[in-house]
């Protein structure tokens, strides 16, 4: 693709799909140049995870105390240990994808958000000014009949 590019994102959750997206990208897009006049910035990549709220991650909040203790009571530990898991597994998520761009001799940023990914990639596109948005697909529509694709949603 051409060479006009200054931000692209590529979102990924750890799966195979979002990792093949990843190093589709990194292979088949080129970035722009830094201008001689030093007006325009070199593109760059920036790999985006979104990490769950604790309380998505854990389906619901911790059931009620047994024999009568309270509902509403919020557990710390309960939380603590689901957040402190949800950051090793964004962690390795990380790791990976960056092992893949070491692996290509890219360099890239990356950024992790908490929230829904389905507002959280399109804030973050919109925060980033990007020119392009790369995800894996697991083709779970129309296009079932492909092990996966890429999508790229673009900001022209």
């Amino acid at each position: 693709m051409a060479g006009n590019l200054g931000c692209v994102i590529v979102a990924v959750d750890g799966s195979e799909e979002s990792m093949n997206a990843l190093s589709w990208a990194l292979d088949n897009l080129k970035l722009r140049s830094p201008a001689p006049d030093s007006t325009t910035s070199a593109g760059h990549f920036v790999v985006l995870h979104v990490q769950s709220p604790p309380s998505i991650a854990a389906g619901l909040s911790p059931p009620a105390i047994p024999f009568g203790g309270p509902s509403d009571v919020e557990v710390p530990a309960f939380n603590a240990a689901i957040e402190a898991h949800q950051r090793r597994i964004t962690e390795a998520i990380l790791e990976y994808a960056l092992r893949i761009c070491s692996e290509k001799k890219v360099n890239v940023k990356t950024q992790v958000v908490v929230g829904d990914p389905k507002e959280k990639i399109g804030e973050a596109a919109e925060n980033l000014h990007a020119d392009l948005l790369v995800m894996g697909s697991r083709a779970f529509g129309p296009l079932k009949s492909f092990s996966s694709s890429v999508f790229l949603l673009c900001n022209c």
